[in-house]
């Protein structure tokens, strides 16, 4: 990718570093437009992507959007590799697989499907994590409309203790979410 790609926040603000965005998109065109190759790059690990905060740096709603794109792309990738070699059918099997790991935690009562902080520790909240996945189970049992979009756009409230839930563990558990539904689009 060449330098300025992307737009630059002013010297006062502060950014992604431009060499560390520069050099991970670059690692990732280049896994991309050589599969042969032994660079790989899995959707998650587009996801993961953090880089460096440095003054004068590269705007993050711009990188951001790119790596969502990004994401995207490695995925319907993945998804036609996977078909080409072992068929459709096998790749809706892999997918309710996948989604079937989701289920037990979707199935845990509200309010305790997560563990909680400390008392005095902080984390999102409860309520509105459930909700999400509220919607995800009526996703999976009927269909009910829900994109990766929607939840890489989520932020939740924090609050402590009882009324929220450990924030890592969220975050894993929607990543995961995300993979299904951007293997089902």
């Amino acid at each position: 990718m060449a330098k300025g790609m992307f737009p630059r926040v002013n010297v006062f603000k502060l950014g992604y570093d431009r060499e560390d965005v520069e050099e991970f998109f670059n690692f990732a065109r280049d896994a991309y437009e050589d599969m042969a190759s032994d660079k790989k790059l899995e959707p998650f690990e587009v996801r993961r992507a953090s880089f460096d905060l440095s003054h004068g740096g590269y705007d993050p709603a711009a990188v951001d959007a790119a790596l969502d794109r990004l994401e995207v792309a490695f995925s319907l990738r993945g998804r036609e590799t996977y078909v080409k070699d072992r068929g459709q059918d096998a790749w809706m099997r892999e997918l309710a697989d996948r989604a079937q790991t989701l289920y037990p935690r979707l199935r845990r009562p509200v309010g305790e499907r997560f563990s909680h902080p400390g008392a005095m520790s902080h984390g999102y909240a409860a309520d509105e994590v459930d909700a999400i996945l509220d919607r995800l189970i009526e996703f999976f049992d009927k269909g009910t409309p829900i994109t990766a979009d929607e939840i890489r756009a989520l932020t939740f409230k924090r609050k402590r203790g009882a009324h929220a839930y450990q924030e890592r563990v969220v975050d894993a558990y929607l990543a995961r979410a995300i993979d299904i539904l951007l293997g089902a689009s």
